[in-house]
């Protein structure tokens, strides 16, 4: 059975990526708004979400994982 989220933004088709792998996630304006783990990520294994702030200076900094987050153009 896989794993679902009624909150995310994306297709339930597209392929779950593992939390917190890499240090720099780059994010479009469409996938806010913008929290650590990402709707994308299997949870398992990860912190609690937490809703990150990005819309104003473009970076944002998980302060659980330390993950950094860039906003990006569509």
């Amino acid at each position: 059975m896989s794993e679902t989220n009624p909150n995310s933004h994306r297709d339930a088709s597209q392929e779950r990526i593992p939390a917190n792998t890499e240090r720099v996630y780059q994010v479009k304006k469409s996938d806010l708004p913008l929290s650590c783990p990402t709707p994308e990520m299997v949870l398992w294994n990860a912190h609690p979400r937490v809703y990150l702030p990005i819309e104003k200076t473009g970076q944002a900094t998980c302060p659980y994982c330390g993950a950094r987050f860039e906003l990006i153009e569509d």
